[in-house]
C-alpha cells in the first residue's frame, strides 16, 4: 500500500529525476559561496565540548529507533513542522539545504575550499545520494509544543476541533478520534494537499499507535524516502523532538529542567529574558514558560497570562485560556486555523523557579528550550520578510546574554556551547514556491513537476551576530 502511494505522489513517467541533485548542487556552489566558506571556517575552529550527548531518533512506519552521537559531532539544524502531516515546499527546502551545507562543509574541510570544479560536483554528488557520514550532522529539530493545525493546513482539522485537541501541544494529541477532512481534500487537493498524501495520511490513521507525532514523522518520513530517489539526495534525516518530549524523559536535574526554573530565579533574570526578547517588564504578560492546562491545554497563543513578584521573588503567575484564533494558509487568507479552550488558573512561583515538569507541565519559549538544543549551525527560512527576524534577534541575543552575563547558570556542566551557533538563511526572493500560486506552504505532492522547484535553485545566506543582537 505504502509504495504504491509514494509511486503515485509524482506523474508516472517523468526522466528527468535523477539529474535534479546535481542542477541543485549547481547553483547552491555558485551563489552560495560565503555560506559554504562559513562552514568549512566553523568546522575548522569547532571544539568539542563535554557531556555533550545528543539522542537522535528515526521514525519509520510509527517505530521509533534511537542512536545516540557524541561530542565530536558538529550539529546543524533545520526542521519540520508538526501543524500538519504533510511535507511542505518550505520543509523540503530547507531540509534539502542542509544535505547541501552538510556535504559541502564535510568536503571542503578536508580538500580545501576553492573554485568548484567538475570534480568536485561529482564527488559531492555521490556523497549526497549516501547517508550523511562526516563530521557534520544535520538533523531535524521538530517542536512538539506546536499547535496541530497551526497554519489552518491540516486535513484533520475538522476532527481535531471536535475531538477538543485543538488548543493541545501536538506531544499530547491522540489519533483514535482523527479522520480525514473531506470538506478540506475538496477545497485544497492540488494546492495544500495532493491525493496520494491523504491517502498516505489514512494509511497511517488505520495503521498506527495513536501518537499523532508518530503519524506526522511517519508520513514526511515516507515522503522523503520516495524525494530521495527523485532528487538523488539522501533526505531521511533523524529527528529531535523537543522541548515537551524531553521535558517529560527529563529528571528535574536535566538540562531543560534547569533553563525553566534557573530563568526564574528572580526579578533580574525575568528581566533580562525579557530584554532578549524585545520586552518591557512593565505588564510581565509574556509568560517564559506557558503551564498547560489540567484539561489539556497548551497553546502559547491561546494563553494570556502576567507574572507577579513579591519584591525579587517570583510569587506566582496567572493562566488564563481562551478560544483564539491562530493562522490562515498561503491559499485562502480567510480560512484562519483555531484554539478551542477555556480555562483559569494560578501557578506558585516556587513551581516555576523549583521546575518539575511532572507536577507542572508546560512549554517554554522558543529562545530558552533552543538552548538545549546540540546545534552548532541553525537554517532559518526567509527571515528578513517577515516579523520571523524578531524570532532570530531574541535567539542570538539570548545565546550572547548566556555566554556574556551569565543570564542562564551553569549551561556548560551540560555541554551547551559557550559560542552563537552559525546562522543560515533561505534567501527570501528564491525560497521555492508553488509555480500556479506562488506558496511556500502548498504540500510537496502537489507539485506536477519537480524540476520546476530544482531550477529555482538554492541560495543560502550568512545572518551575522552584530545584524540581530538586541
Amino acid at each position: 500500500m505504502i509504495t504504491f502511494i509514494l509511486q503515485s505522489l509524482w506523474k508516472e513517467g517523468e526522466t528527468y529525476l535523477t539529474n535534479l541533485g546535481r542542477i541543485i548542487l549547481e547553483d547552491f556552489l555558485e551563489y552560495s559561496k560565503p555560506s559554504i566558506q562559513a562552514i568549512v571556517d566553523g568546522l575548522r575552529s569547532f571544539k568539542a565540548y563535554k557531556n555533550k550527548k545528543v539522542r537522535l531518533l528515526e521514525v519509520n512506519n510509527n517505530q521509533v529507533k534511537e542512536t545516540i552521537l557524541g561530542e565530536d559531532c558538529f550539529f546543524l539544524r533545520s526542521s519540520v513542522e508538526y501543524s500538519s502531516p504533510q511535507l511542505s515546499l518550505e520543509e523540503v527546502q530547507g531540509i534539502i539545504a542542509a544535505r547541501l551545507i552538510e556535504a559541502c562543509g564535510n568536503y571542503f574541510y578536508i580538500h580545501g575550499f576553492q573554485e568548484p570544479n567538475k570534480d568536485d560536483v561529482e564527488n559531492i554528488c555521490e556523497i549526497l545520494e549516501e547517508p550523511p557520514k562526516g563530521r557534520i550532522v544535520p538533523f531535524l529539530l521538530n517542536t512538539d509544543d506546536v499547535e496541530p493545525d497551526r497554519y489552518s493546513a491540516n486535513p484533520l482539522r475538522t476532527s481535531i476541533v471536535e475531538s477538543g485537541q485543538s488548543a493541545f501541544p501536538s506531544a499530547s494529541v491522540r489519533t483514535a478520534s482523527l479522520k480525514l477532512d473531506k470538506v478540506f481534500m475538496k477545497k485544497y487537493e492540488g494546492t495544500l494537499i495532493s491525493k496520494s498524501e491523504g491517502e498516505l495520511i489514512e494509511y497511517y490513521l488505520a495503521n498506527g499507535s495513536n501518537s499523532y507525532m508518530n503519524l506526522v514523522d511517519s508520513v514526511k518520513q515516507e515522503c522523503l524516502k520516495s524525494l530521495s530517489e527523485s532528487f538523488g539526495i539522501y533526505l531521511c534525516l533523524p529527528i529531535i523532538r523537543m522541548p515537551l518530549t524531553i521535558l517529560k524523559e527529563e529528571g528535574i536535574d536535566g538540562l531543560l529542567h534547569h533553563i525553566i526554573g534557573d530563568s526564574h530565579r528572580n526579578y533580574e533574570t525575568v528581566e533580562q529574558v525579557y530584554n532578549c526578547m524585545g520586552r518591557s517588564m512593565k505588564n510581565r504578560t509574556t509568560l517564559l514558560t506557558v503551564p498547560h492546562s489540567k484539561k489539556g491545554f497548551g497553546s502559547k497563543r491561546a494563553a494570556r497570562g502576567k507574572i507577579y513578584f513579591d519584591g525579587t521573588k517570583l510569587k506566582s503567575v496567572q493562566v488564563t485560556y481562551q478560544t483564539t484564533q491562530l493562522y490562515p494558509n498561503d491559499i485562502d487568507s480567510k480560512d484562519i486555523s483555531i484554539a478551542v479552550a477555556e480555562d483559569q488558573f494560578v501557578v506558585e512561583g516556587d513551581k516555576l523557579a523549583n521546575y518539575d515538569y511532572r507536577e507542572t507541565p508546560s512549554s517554554p519559549q522558543f529562545i530558552l528550550y533552543s538552548l538545549g538544543s546540540p546545534e552548532d549551525a541553525a537554517i532559518w527560512h526567509g527571515i528578513g520578510e517577515s516579523g520571523a527576524s524578531q524570532l532570530v534577534k531574541s535567539y542570538i541575543s539570548m545565546r550572547l546574554a548566556c555566554v556574556k552575563n551569565n543570564t542562564i547558570l551553569g549551561l556548560e556542566k551540560y555541554g551547551v556551547s559557550q559560542k552563537v551557533p552559525l546562522q543560515f538563511n533561505l534567501i527570501p526572493e528564491k525560497m521555492w514556491v508553488y509555480p500556479i500560486h506562488g506558496t511556500i506552504d502548498t504540500s510537496i505532492g502537489s507539485v506536477e513537476k519537480l524540476e520546476d522547484l530544482a531550477k529555482l535553485g538554492m541560495r543560502v545566506e550568512c545572518l551575522t551576530t552584530q545584524e540581530y543582537a538586541r
